[in-house]
């Protein structure tokens, strides 16, 4: 049997490094037509967000599901009555210094994710990991008091909603001008479901993270 194993990885490590070779020529002229048919450099987004956006659409609304459905299995449980966090300064100082490039890194993606490798999921991951680096080290009522201060819930809601509906807009046709290629607002709608799906990963996961702290705690 490991024999069979070791000549199955063989293969396939031949397969990877022989196929790139024989249709490098075809592969760049993919992307080629698909980087100006978007009008943006990133490929993979305009894959994501024009190609296969039906796909992303219910990506997005599975990921919704999601969250709902942790919130609906887990109301029925007791919260817990104290939840441990960090409490030494040098975790606290790592955790908030890690939060802040998280951020930045969040709105970085977000704005510039059609444009570099990045975009609207990785965004919202990365917004959504600054989120809790703050939980392990904040007291759950005050992050809970941010989040319902801000009407998190509301804006996410909202989000999905307006994504929803830009992107079938742009499945029926309606897409705003490209701009000039290689700057900020180039892409047409792209950077702006970019924009909508980060703000909706993050607030996403900023609603399961306090879920999981009020009925499983962090540590």
């Amino acid at each position: 049997m490991m024999v069979i194993y070791g000549l199955a990885a063989l293969l396939l490590l031949i397969k990877m490094l022989a196929l790139p070779t024989l249709f490098s020529e075809p592969t760049a002229a993919i992307v080629s037509t698909l980087v100006t048919e978007a009008g943006i450099p990133n490929a993979v987004t305009g894959i994501l967000l024009r190609n296969r956006l039906y796909d992303t659409i219910f990506e997005v609304v599975v990921f919704t599901i999601a969250i709902l459905g942790s919130q609906y299995l887990l109301a029925n449980e007791a919260p817990l009555g104290h939840v441990s966090r960090f409490n030494d300064q040098p975790s606290i100082v790592l955790a908030r210094f890690g939060a802040t490039i998280c951020s930045l890194v969040c709105i970085e993606l977000a704005l510039r994710g059609h444009l570099s490798p990045g975009g609207g999921f990785a965004a919202g991951v990365a917004g959504g990991t600054a989120i809790g680096l703050v939980a392990i080290t904040s007291a759950p009522e005050w992050l809970e008091s941010i989040y319902q201060r801000f009407h998190a819930a509301t804006w996410e809601k909202i989000s999905v909603i307006v994504f929803i509906l830009c992107g079938a807009s742009l499945l029926m046709g309606v897409e705003l001008p490209t701009g000039e290629f290689g700057t900020l607002l180039s892409g047409g709608m792209i950077p702006w479901l970019n924009i909508l799906i980060a703000l909706k990963v993050a607030l996403g996961l900023w609603a399961a993270v306090l879920t999981f702290i009020r009925y499983r705690g962090l540590l």
